[in-house]
């Protein structure tokens, strides 16, 4: 066994550094559900085989020691050397290839189950979100508000309830499903998404705007137009750059993409069943639904709702919308 668990040991630590190092796309969904099965496998041999193995060897030398000791009193020895409770403590011990399996499944399942289930932490990597979130932030998503899906195979088991515009969500890339993203959603299943002349437009209404004092970008030592958009029940600020065009560079050949008419003005889209319309906060450096299409449901992680640190700036911690 000890040898088997040094090779199952060994295969966790070559694929986490094999995917630290960019050899291979990780998956830590998939790593953290086979560390759960495993460690559970081991955490039941523990429970129902080696350790009753153990408490049956550690009983039966305490029970040859008593023996010993009964028979050495007849004879009158009544001080005898030795002390069992040393040598039963070490065969009632778990060895090392427990502990470092059975021993740490109750850890792994619980961090399963709340990462799969209830919240699961996101890092901030790039500044498509600012001014609502910035490189660096550390987020909590919601899981459940959307209905709860199967770890891995993200298949969905609870209704929850369906995104709402000006709701900020995670959801799978759809280019590349195995990467996570963050944008803020701006068109439901039927809407008709308009972004002309850096104006936003849902069903024909243009969403209400308000400037506000510039934001000033740390990490591009500059100051940018910031305004203030009503979408869905809140209120949010967005970014916009003057030296960025209107129009829109690059867009892919995605699903849906018939359903969208590009002009030097922007983008209109006809959001279609299943889908949604995302689009970032910084709305003239960011990669959204604009260049790369529509969000299906099934593509959704949660919602993200809450800033737990940022070890550059601790006043980022807190709720945003």
């Amino acid at each position: 066994m000890q040898a088997l668990t040094s090779a199952v040991l060994g295969a966790f630590v070559l694929y986490a550094a094999s995917w630290y190092f960019g050899a291979v796309e990780g998956n830590f969904a998939l790593l953290l559900f086979m560390a759960t099965t495993v460690t559970g496998i081991y955490w039941l041999a523990e429970r129902f085989y080696f350790l009753p193995q153990r408490q049956k060897a550690a009983a039966t030398l305490e029970a040859e020691d008593t023996k010993r000791r009964q028979n050495l009193d007849k004879l009158g020895i009544q001080q005898v050397d030795g002390d069992v409770a040393t040598a039963k403590a070490r065969i009632l011990a778990q060895p090392w290839w427990l502990d470092w399996t059975a021993g740490l499944f109750p850890v792994i399942v619980t961090v399963f189950f709340l990462r799969s289930f209830l919240v699961e932490p996101f890092k901030i990597p790039s500044g498509s979100m600012i001014p609502t979130l910035l490189v660096g932030d550390l987020i909590l998503v919601n899981k459940f508000t959307y209905g709860l899906r199967l770890p891995v195979l993200n298949a969905k088991i609870t209704e929850g309830n369906k995104p709402q515009r000006g709701d900020v969500m995670v959801f799978r890339y759809p280019p590349k499903p195995s990467l996570d993203y963050i944008k803020r959603v701006v068109g439901v299943p039927g809407d008709t998404v308009a972004y002309l002349n850096k104006r936003l437009t849902i069903n024909g209404q243009a969403l209400a705007t308000e400037a506000v004092p510039e934001f000033f970008d740390e990490d591009a030592m500059r100051y940018f137009k910031q305004f203030e958009e009503s979408l869905g029940t809140k209120k949010h600020r967005l970014l916009n750059d003057d030296n960025r065009p209107a129009f829109i560079p690059g867009a892919s050949n995605f699903p849906g993409r018939k359903d969208c008419s590009y002009t030097v003005e922007g983008v209109t889209c006809k959001v279609p069943e299943g889908h949604y319309f995302m689009m970032g906060d910084n709305r003239d450096n960011s990669l959204d639904s604009r260049y790369w299409g529509f969000v299906p449901e099934e593509n959704i992680v949660g919602k993200a709702f809450y800033v737990w640190m940022n070890f550059g700036n601790l006043k980022r911690i807190g709720s945003f919308d």
